[in-house]
């Protein structure tokens, strides 16, 4: 089994990290012809503007969006939710998207990175106990389409309720960072959707 991870910006080495401490092979994807091969692709937390620029800089934005549409599964953090959204909410208006997960995705919808905060979130699917959370100029998502299922929401203070972890299909996205908290349990959920795919 090869994860991929797209290695333009971002927390790109985190999540090489904790797939390898999960025991699965991961390797960094940088161009087209490196995403042959790769039974997964994680979209790493970062910049979504400079991740979509360089994406499109790359050519990758069309692979990719070929590789999303093939049913083989990909995993977004953060941006890389805000990549997999169909529509983003306060973005660029040049912005593009790899159109994954029927959403409406708000960039920044926690505030400035001052505004970063942690919290349990409790993770439909994923065993032991609420996450620890990491969140960093965060989004969250304000709609979802029949197809997608809600698996996480902030349990807590003034923005409790809100969505923070879908699934639709092999696509999953969180807002927060895991490859940050040393939990592996989101990582392990993600090699086991891809494990299924193959």
């Amino acid at each position: 089994m090869n994860i991929g991870v797209l290695a333009l910006q971002g927390d790109v080495r985190e999540h090489l990290s904790a797939l390898a401490e999960a025991d699965v092979l991961a390797r960094p994807v940088r161009r087209p012809e490196e995403l042959d091969g790769v039974d997964g692709l994680v979209l790493p937390g970062g910049e979504s503007t400079a991740i979509s620029k360089l994406a499109a800089a790359f050519g990758l934005l069309e692979p990719i969006r070929s590789f999303v549409a093939s049913g083989k599964p990909v995993y977004g953090s953060c941006a890389g939710m805000i990549m997999l959204a169909t529509k983003v909410l306060d973005g660029r208006s040049d912005q593009e998207t790899f159109h994954g997960i029927e959403m409406t995705v708000r960039r920044n919808a926690f505030g400035r990175q001052v505004d970063s905060f942690e919290a349990p979130v409790a993770i439909d699917d994923i065993e032991g106990g609420p996450f620890h959370a990491i969140f960093i100029r965060a989004p969250w998502v304000e709609e979802v389409g029949d197809d997608v299922r809600v698996l996480g929401r902030v349990a807590e203070g003034a923005d409790a309720g809100r969505i923070v972890a879908v699934r639709q299909g092999n696509l999953l996205a969180t807002a927060f960072h895991p490859e940050l908290t040393g939990d592996l349990r989101v990582h392990r959920y993600f090699v086991e959707m891809v494990r299924q795919a193959l």
